[in-house]
């Protein structure tokens, strides 16, 4: 409808339109790169179509490392629609001296309940170094992330930060589905809650298309027999845990993966928090009042700072798909528009300390300072 209106102006008055593929975020509000890539096209004689190269914002590595990404894409078949267009360093003075201060973009494996720590470190060390004004960017990829990390720096001394701090709206999870057939086993409601939330996003859609039809059943007459089967047998089990009965194991353990609950990791973390050390509330007054904000990636676009955290760059947040070799455009887009709101240093703070994320391995080894374990904990 947006476009709808675009075009009807464009009857009456000369338009400009501004935008950049390379940061198509919202493809889940149906949003789509390929309005201006039709007008951009040479295709289309109605517009007269140009590029603006240069990014006067990022550091040089920064802009190496995001035609690192754009070109292993291409290489590897993503990006097939994409606008060919350079993205190119702006030769400058000060932006020069900061990309030789800033060389390298810095990637550390930090346990999850240490990034709040981590970052409180490395603003400390950055204050020490240039000892003038600056800001911060964190950006993680939920929500609940940026409140945590929010919070803890919060928590530590920090007074001019800036997060979301309460959740307006909520998806529903698989357990409200589970709760909902409880209580009514046939309810449409709660067999399209867990429906969503078992079943692939492609097999979903089709099955709420199908539902649409006039004169169909409900979905639990729809599913496919074995999903029903499993459904119903999660059910099961969480009806034995309300009534307090005896459990299959097995089944206790496949309603907690299924449910996002991993009970040898939250094992782990309560050891983890009980062996790091808290660190002393910040106790050094100009620090307090840097400005500081904690943001999601698709909050992130349009925003700048001069050092930006990004969190839990792991394949678990940063690949969508369940299966973590099925990148999409999506995801590429994601961390382009992550690593760019830079302007002098990234730290790229991986939470998975076994494995290192698929993006990283796309951008060339010399632009990259790895931190040892060792440089982590003591840095």
């Amino acid at each position: 409808m947006e476009v709808s209106l675009i075009d009807l102006l464009s009857e009456k008055s000369p338009i400009l339109l501004a935008g950049d593929d390379d940061q198509a975020l919202y493809a889940f509000k149906n949003a789509s790169a390929e309005y201006i890539r039709e007008r951009h096209s040479d295709k289309n004689p109605n517009y007269a179509s140009f590029t603006l190269p240069h990014c006067s914002r990022c550091t040089r590595v920064i802009v190496g490392a995001a035609n690192d990404i754009i070109k292993t894409a291409e290489k590897n078949g993503f990006l097939k629609n994409r606008i060919n267009k350079e993205y190119r360093y702006f030769e400058h003075k000060r932006k020069d001296e900061e990309s030789n201060q800033y060389p390298k973009i810095v990637y550390g494996q930090i346990f999850d309940k240490q990034i709040p720590w981590f970052i409180e470190k490395q603003i400390g060390n950055i204050a020490a170094d240039i000892k003038d004004r600056f800001s911060i960017l964190i950006i993680s990829p939920t929500g609940g992330k940026c409140r945590y990390i929010g919070n803890a720096l919060k928590n530590k001394g920090f007074q001019n930060i800036e997060f979301v701090e309460k959740i307006d709206t909520k998806e529903p999870i698989l357990m409200d589905g589970l709760k909902i057939l409880l209580d009514d086993k046939k309810s449409n409601l709660g067999w399209r809650i867990a429906c969503k939330c078992i079943l692939e996003d492609n097999d979903f859609n089709i099955l709420i298309k199908k539902s649409d039809l006039e004169g169909v059943k409900g979905i639990c007459e729809l599913i496919n027999k074995n999903d029903k089967k499993e459904i119903i047998g999660l059910i099961k089990v969480v009806r034995a845990v309300k009534d307090n009965k005896e459990i299959d194991e097995d089944e206790f353990n496949n309603l907690l993966i299924k449910i996002g609950y991993n009970t040898c990791e939250k094992a782990k973390e309560i050891i983890r928090d009980e062996m790091i050390s808290i660190s002393p509330p910040l106790n050094i007054p100009g620090l307090k009042k840097i400005s500081i904000k904690s943001t999601t990636i698709q909050s992130s676009k349009g925003l700048a700072a001069d050092y930006v955290f990004i969190t839990h760059f792991d394949n678990q947040y940063f690949i969508k798909n369940k299966d973590k070799t099925k990148i999409s455009d999506q995801d590429i887009c994601n961390i382009l528009v992550s690593l760019t709101r830079a302007k002098r240093k990234v730290f790229l703070i991986s939470s998975n300390c076994q494995k290192e994320p698929t993006f990283l391995k796309w951008i060339n080894k010399g632009r990259i300072d790895k931190l040892p374990p060792s440089a982590v904990l003591t840095t």
